[in-house]
């Protein structure tokens, strides 16, 4: 119980760690994000020079991949000081000079056309993008904006062959060992709240919608897994799936009765920890 309560306190940065070095996410986003490459550069020039904004996915593993892919820039734009701060330490270690960094909120910059101009022109330097990638940042907007922000930035960023990739934890899900089903369960218990995110959905009301139509819409979901033979660590990226602090903040009780609940159904029967998650990607015709 000491153990599950302490790990309230981790970090977010060190609990994403301890989620991508234990889980099969980074491994499946990346898979589906090469995918994703490959459809955009077979229709470019090959010694076309590719560029890139990763919106609000600080220093993921698949940073690796958007170095290699695109030597032309890569913009990473975060509100976390951490992991941009461990994405300048990277980068000066290894001589890699064309990637950026730029500390401000997404759901601010892009909520207008003139402020998402404003970016373009001081961040970006009016260089359209050949992708723009979401991986699992939308969770901070509301679905209500959703449409606005990938308005502004599929007409204003993107260039007339790019991508928009976006990832994130499916809104739905009777698995009981589902971080979907976890944190419907406790944030709908306690503060009487559900995941309303709706990923695939609104990907769908996408395709219908004339701003998109010269676009390849698609969704899908993929499942994966996370297990890790550490206690206390496990219990810091169940703090993480049910938002605690920032979002939702359990009482002492409360985290007791979550602990609790953690060790019974997944730690002594050995149960690794679910997610389903959906992807959505917009390709430019």
């Amino acid at each position: 119980m000491a153990k599950g309560i302490k790990a309230s306190d981790s970090n977010m940065f060190n609990e994403d760690v301890v989620w991508s070095q234990n889980s099969s996410d980074k491994t499946d986003i990346s898979k589906e994000l090469m995918q994703v490459i490959r459809q955009i550069t077979k229709s470019l020039p090959i010694n076309k020079k590719l560029t890139a904004l990763s919106i609000g996915s600080g220093f993921e593993p698949q940073f690796k991949i958007l170095v290699a892919a695109f030597q032309n820039s890569i913009t990473l734009l975060d509100i976390d000081e951490v992991p941009l701060n461990a994405v300048k330490i990277y980068a000066k270690q290894r001589g890699i000079t064309n990637v950026k960094t730029v500390k401000a909120d997404y759901t601010n910059e892009f909520l207008t056309s003139t402020k998402t101009a404003e970016f373009f022109k001081v961040n970006l330097n009016e260089n359209k993008q050949d992708l723009i990638t979401l991986h699992h940042s939308l969770y901070y907007s509301e679905e209500e904006t959703w449409f606005q922000l990938f308005e502004n930035i599929y007409k204003l960023l993107l260039d007339r062959k790019g991508a928009i990739h976006a990832v994130m934890m499916a809104s739905k899900s009777d698995n009981l060992f589902s971080t979907t089903w976890l944190y419907n369960h406790f944030a709908g218990k306690f503060f009487n709240c559900n995941n309303n995110q709706n990923l695939k959905k609104f990907g769908k009301e996408l395709q219908n919608n004339k701003t998109f139509s010269n676009s390849s819409i698609k969704t899908k979901t993929n499942k994966i897994n996370f297990w890790i033979d550490d206690f206390e660590k496990f219990m810091a990226v169940i703090w993480m799936i049910l938002l605690y602090p920032n979002v939702h903040n359990y009482t002492d009780q409360q985290k007791e009765e979550i602990t609790e609940y953690i060790y019974n159904n997944f730690w002594i029967p050995k149960q690794p920890l679910v997610q389903m998650q959906d992807y959505l990607t917009i390709i430019k015709n």
